[in-house]
């Protein structure tokens, strides 16, 4: 039904706004875990920014974007290669848990790494995108000093002429040192009352830390996505913490395995 939608309101791809340079920024509200593994949630306002600059791509990521400087050819598979740079705020503030918050605040980290991928237009329909990317990020801030390689794949297209949508499954594997500074239980760090003290726990290595989806959904205001202008965006997202993630004591003993995300936001495009 989607697809027939699309298909009574055709729209050519070189005369949109995206078809350029373009800029997206706007603004917007998650709802998301106080850290890794929690089961407290509280709301962070975050930037949106998207667009295409001089041939330069610029796509978000969870609390960063990436930068994509090759330039696709009309028609074929797109090859994606740039950098890419994220914040790690994980228990670095807003920790609701209170035994949790006794073993202290971390070290925001940032991080910086390349960013690989391709992408095939025109799958199911003329105006939808199938992408496989990659990150690998390193910690350049002294936090935990440690690298991710976090591997996704995302589905896009339009439902009608006001509306889009992307599906995006991800997971994230680090290694040693990150596993370390986010998922050690060290008892000599508690500040807390006695008799609160969480188990001791040491990770087993590096290894993958969650697995997960996204569903965004983008509504334009006045009914035409091609044009730009002011936009709603809507996103969904379930996570699962896998390995020393879901056994640390932080997340075992004080939180869940489950991870929910939503958010909603008001940009413009032009």
């Amino acid at each position: 039904m989607a697809q027939d939608q699309v298909a009574d309101v055709p729209i050519d791809p070189s005369e949109t706004v995206f078809s350029g340079d373009y800029l997206s920024l706007g603004v917007g509200a998650a709802y998301s875990p106080s850290y890794t593994g929690s089961d407290d949630y509280v709301i962070d306002v975050l930037p949106i920014v998207q667009g295409s600059l001089g041939g330069i791509k610029i796509s978000p990521r969870a609390g960063g974007i990436t930068l994509d400087f090759i330039q696709d050819r009309p028609g074929g598979p797109g090859i994606d290669l740039g950098v890419a740079a994220r914040i790690r705020g994980n228990r670095a503030s807003q920790i609701k848990d209170e035994v949790v918050e006794h073993y202290g605040e971390l070290d925001t980290a940032y991080e910086v790494g390349p960013s690989a991928g391709i992408s095939f237009p025109a799958v199911l329909n003329p105006y939808d995108n199938l992408s496989l990317k990659t990150d690998v990020l390193f910690d350049v801030s002294g936090a935990h000093d440690g690298m991710t390689v976090s591997p996704s794949v995302t589905y896009f297209t339009p439902l009608s002429r006001a509306m889009a949508a992307s599906l995006s499954i991800g997971t994230e594997w680090a290694d040693e040192d990150f596993q370390d500074y986010y998922f050690r239980v060290d008892n000599s760090l508690y500040t807390g009352p006695a008799g609160q003290q969480l188990p001791g726990y040491e990770p087993d290595g590096g290894g993958f830390t969650s697995v997960g989806a996204n569903l965004l959904l983008a509504y334009d205001l006045d009914g035409d996505l091609a044009n730009g202008g002011l936009g709603l965006v809507f996103i969904g997202g379930y996570s699962r913490v896998l390995g020393d993630a879901a056994d640390t004591p932080f997340t075992s003993i004080r939180g869940s395995e489950d991870q929910f995300l939503a958010a909603v936001g008001i940009g413009y495009t032009f």
